[in-house]
């Protein structure tokens, strides 16, 4: 297992701000196993985190001929809207991609555990069954 240090993709995206003008803002970022961070400046002295955990989905992909846009969904319905050269390499993609490995990985977890939970109480379920 990799560490979550390790960037799986790099480049740079532009995200549309939350202000009224909605003007676009320039960041580099590194698509991690676990997150997308977002960095203010080449030095990356200001990240931010945006968590795959707190991903609903990748959603509202559009091309143009300069720019592909798309929109990320998060879990309480934040829209976060990014765009990208269009001759660079499938942003949209990769995040869709890192986001369905983190779904599986937590899949497999929470299965493993309640598989563990199951194995470690079937003596509890008789003895309850027994009681008046």
């Amino acid at each position: 297992e990799t560490g979550s240090s390790l960037g799986l993709f790099e480049g740079d995206l532009e995200k549309r701000s939350d202000s009224f003008l909605q003007f676009w803002k320039k960041k580099t970022c590194v698509l991690t196993k676990d997150s997308l961070n977002m960095y203010a400046d080449v030095k990356r002295s200001k990240v931010k985190e945006l968590k795959l955990q707190s991903i609903k989905k990748v959603d509202c992909v559009e091309r143009t001929e300069k720019f592909m846009y798309f929109t990320i969904v998060t879990k309480d319905d934040k829209e976060i809207d990014f765009r990208y050269s269009a001759e660079q390499t499938c942003w949209h993609a990769e995040i869709t991609l890192a986001l369905i490995n983190y779904q599986n990985r937590e899949a497999v977890q929470d299965f493993k555990t309640r598989q563990d939970n199951e194995s470690a109480s079937p003596g509890q379920e008789r003895r309850m069954a027994r009681a008046p």
